[in-house]
């Protein structure tokens, strides 16, 4: 086989293998109010992709006194069998190895490297995009330096954008159908399509209860119970059968009255809980354990729903006692099980919502009634572009907007329905308390700030939020002013209109009330943002703020939560865990 045939075979089995990797980015967490795609923003994610995996090879090479072959192939090492990122990952080192090895061995930094190899790109008339300090000698004459020396070679023949993997005819339905779930915020696997699965990632049981029957589309969490469930679950909270003592179906015996309700989030990647975590870039942390977890974040979009402040199941990785909306929820009525669904989307604002609000799983005469927390608290003032103003979704818009989904959910919603508008927060305590202090990629060397971070980012027009991650602080003021005026339209919804299927409340984003109880635990402010991307709540600060916001419903709104059932003790000795999540 000649060489170019060899190449083009090898460039498709990598395309092919980096289908489960790359789709998560077509939905990231950046804003979506510019939906045309742009080449910049396109490429921009290629770029960093770059830039934070030559940093990391650098410094694997570093902190184990090794080369830069070795670095590679350790990292490949790490890497899981599953979605073929460990072959990938050889295939990329087999490919672009060579040319990598040249150039960091001319000592070229990554941003040249990137730039060389074209992963990065300079735009006419745009500025440079860099993470690291420029070199010494002219950045013009680097950078010919470094194409000098892979020049000739194949590997530049070849497409470096992620947009046509999806093209190949072979992989055109599959795609399909993934980037369809997610769009749509529906499970992929739904064999009855009543919006539940048995599958846990791809808008699975990770985003909503657990389907216990899914060849019966009129069985699924949060219906009210079929003939008490004494022949099946119907709803799916594992309380079913009849009480042999007296004949009683249980269901009838341990929840009828108690209220049962979930819990539903309309949210962003906020509420997603979306999260890179930090040993996945920082070489001195990274082991064989470090990207266990990396085939489940990138079929959940990076997302970990399941980790969640308002549905969030599973024990806290950061020890937190504190619990989510949901698990408090069940805890209060453990007839509540698994009626959870978070409908939160990357990118999502109050302008788009309406593309995925229809995956809402709640019939009004068939099932319980529904706590619903509207949480679009950021992607209204936050975009990507140089000059975000013009791009904040105006009071008026919101307001119109919101009314919209408003009117949905009252169409949708049981009768005894809750719906919750949750605030904005004021996003300049990022800048304040991160701007200063090493980002995970600079602490090795003490090279990268968060400023440079997120120049970076801004200059390649992928920030998440250009407005409050920025030096400008006339900018970063401009944004606060506008969550705040686009909170004060929530408010002023939430005390004026009424609607027939559901009660509306307001409850205020108050990121300084958790930062002083974190304080009080010996806590430091900066430790409630996600490290990596320097802008999400992290998993404590998610907590943090579903215990105020369970504090404050239950002060000011008890009956929103519903009662206390008296029977969850007998429940557990029935039913155990209840067939779990």
């Amino acid at each position: 086989m000649a060489q170019s045939s060899r190449m083009k075979s090898l460039w498709k089995v990598l395309r092919v293998a980096s289908l489960f990797v790359l789709l998560p980015f077509h939905t990231s967490a950046s804003p979506a109010h510019d939906d045309r795609p742009g080449t910049r923003h396109a490429n921009g994610h290629v770029c960093v992709g770059c830039v934070v995996v030559l940093s990391v090879i650098e410094q694997l090479a570093q902190v184990h006194n090794a080369t830069a072959q070795a670095a590679m192939e350790r990292l490949c090492s790490y890497l899981p069998v599953k979605l073929f990122l460990k072959s990938t990952c050889y295939l990329v080192v087999r490919t672009f190895g060579p040319d990598i090895i040249k150039l960091l061995n001319a000592d070229m930094s990554a941003d040249v490297v990137c730039h060389a190899l074209e992963f990065c790109e300079q735009v006419p008339g745009q500025p440079l995009c860099h993470l690291y300090p420029l070199p010494k000698v002219a950045w013009k004459f680097t950078l010919e330096k470094a194409r000098e020396i892979v020049k000739g070679s194949p590997t530049l023949k070849y497409s470096r954008s992620s947009a046509d993997i999806c093209c190949l005819p072979f992989l055109a339905k599959i795609c399909q159908e993934i980037k369809s779930a997610i769009q749509n915020s529906v499970p992929f696997k739904d064999v009855d399509s009543d919006k539940y699965s048995v599958f846990p990632t791809l808008r699975g049981y990770h985003w909503r209860g657990r389907d216990c029957n899914d060849s019966d589309e009129m069985a699924y969490p949060g219906r009210r119970p079929d003939n008490w469930d004494a022949h099946q679950d119907s709803n799916c909270n594992g309380i079913w059968g009849v009480d042999p003592k007296d004949g009683i179906p249980y269901e009838k015996k341990f929840c009828e009255g108690s209220q049962p309700r979930g819990i539903i989030l309309l949210g962003d990647s906020a509420g997603a809980h979306f999260h890179i975590p930090p040993e996945w870039i920082t070489a001195s942390q990274m082991s064989l354990k470090s990207f266990f977890n990396l085939p489940t974040a990138l079929t959940n979009e990076l997302n970990w729903p399941q980790l969640s402040g308002a549905t969030g199941f599973l024990n806290s990785t950061s020890r937190m006692k504190e619990n989510s909306i949901y698990l408090r929820l069940r805890k209060r009525n453990r007839c509540n099980h698994r009626d959870y669904q978070n409908l939160s989307k990357n990118g999502a604002s109050s302008q788009n919502l309406e593309r995925f609000i229809e995956s809402l799983s709640r019939k009004e005469l068939l099932d319980h009634p529904a706590i619903v927390i509207y949480a679009m608290i950021g992607n209204d003032v936050c975009s990507r572009k140089i000059d975000p103003v013009p791009e904040m979704t105006t009071p008026e818009q919101f307001y119109s907007k919101v009314m919209e989904s408003l009117k949905f959910l009252n169409s949708h919603l049981p009768n005894g329905s809750h719906v919750i508008l949750y605030g904005l927060p004021d996003g300049a305590f990022l800048w304040d308390h991160l701007h200063d202090r090493y980002h995970p990629l600079g602490q090795l060397n003490e090279d990268v700030t968060y400023d440079q971070f997120y120049s970076f980012l801004s200059c390649l027009q992928i920030t998440p939020c250009h407005g409050w991650m920025s030096s400008n602080q006339t900018l970063r003021t401009l944004t606060s002013e506008r969550a705040e005026q686009l909170s004060n339209t929530l408010k002023k919804i939430a005390t004026s209109k009424k609607f027939t299927n559901f009660d509306l409340f307001y409850v205020a984003f108050d990121f300084q009330e958790i930062t002083k109880k974190w304080q009080k635990r010996g806590g430091q402010p900066w430790q409630l943002i996600e490290p990596v991307d320097g802008f999400h709540p992290n998993e404590i600060a998610l907590l943090l703020l579903a215990d105020g916001f369970w504090n404050k419903v239950q002060h000011q709104w008890p009956h929103i939560l519903g009662k206390e059932n008296p029977f969850n003790p007998q429940i557990e000795q029935v039913f155990g865990d209840q067939g779990g999540h």
